[in-house]
């Protein structure tokens, strides 16, 4: 998983068509793909006293639940509307676990059904059935009511406030985003087209920006001239500069 090719906008949107459309490898490329990302929220959650894979699975649950709603045609990045899925996956999870307190083997099992269900869903447009999951999880079927039974009902970010009211906003559309989530979106997305870049453009802006290296000292490592890297330089920022507006 740790192997990942970044994907671009373009890319994305495609694969997220073909995912709706029930595409199983569109979806692992989307996920391999945006493991950084998942990865990132994650790690924001590591000391709330849930081990990392839980966690991990609960983030792909919010991506999985992101695939699904994300609509390309509306012109925004699919990273920004996913970090606020997968995170609100993860806090559903603590803030519930905090009400009830259940076993472990159980708390495990409910975390691998819910991903599991929004994995079928998300393929087949359908949820599997009670002995379909024992069956898969070779487990009794009292073991997968119980386990779904001890996750708590919320509200889902896609429902109508108004459910009346067919021009009402989805909740998600009234919901801030907390623990500094745009400032970890751009900084992936930074890092994201940053490893995009042309190999010696790359190059120069991690040994400038990131070694803390002169224009001086970085022509000398590239063997070019300071007003090479200058130029280059300047046609690099500017770029990248476009792309996070």
């Amino acid at each position: 998983m740790e192997q990942y090719k970044p994907i671009d906008a373009e890319r994305t949107n495609e694969l997220i068509l073909m995912s709706k459309a029930g595409d199983k490898d569109a979806t692992d490329e989307l996920v391999q793909g945006n493991f950084p990302l998942i990865k990132a929220v994650v790690k924001s959650y590591l000391n709330k006293s849930v081990e990392y894979d839980d966690l991990y699975q609960l983030g792909c649950v919010g991506f999985l639940k992101a695939i699904k709603n994300f609509d390309p045609t509306l012109g925004v990045k699919f990273s920004t509307y996913a970090v606020p899925m997968i995170s609100g996956e993860i806090k559903r999870h603590l803030r519930d676990d905090g009400i009830i307190k259940i076993s472990r083997s159980i708390k495990t099992l409910a975390i691998k059904l819910k991903a599991y269900i929004e994995k079928v869903k998300n393929e087949t447009g359908e949820s599997p059935k009670i002995d379909e999951l024992a069956s898969h999880f070779e487990v009794d079927v009292s073991d997968v009511v119980v386990a779904l039974d001890s996750c708590q009902q919320t509200i889902s970010i896609q429902a109508k406030i108004d459910e009346n009211d067919p021009n009402s906003q989805n909740v998600i559309d009234k919901l801030a985003v907390f623990d500094k989530s745009d400032e970890m979106i751009e900084k992936f997305t930074l890092k994201n087209e940053i490893m995009k870049l042309p190999e010696r453009e790359k190059k120069i802006i991690l040994l400038r920006y990131f070694r803390g290296k002169t224009q001086g000292e970085v022509a000398e490592i590239m063997d070019i001239s300071q007003v090479q890297i200058s130029r280059i330089e300047s046609k690099v920022i500017e770029m990248l500069r476009k792309k996070m507006t």
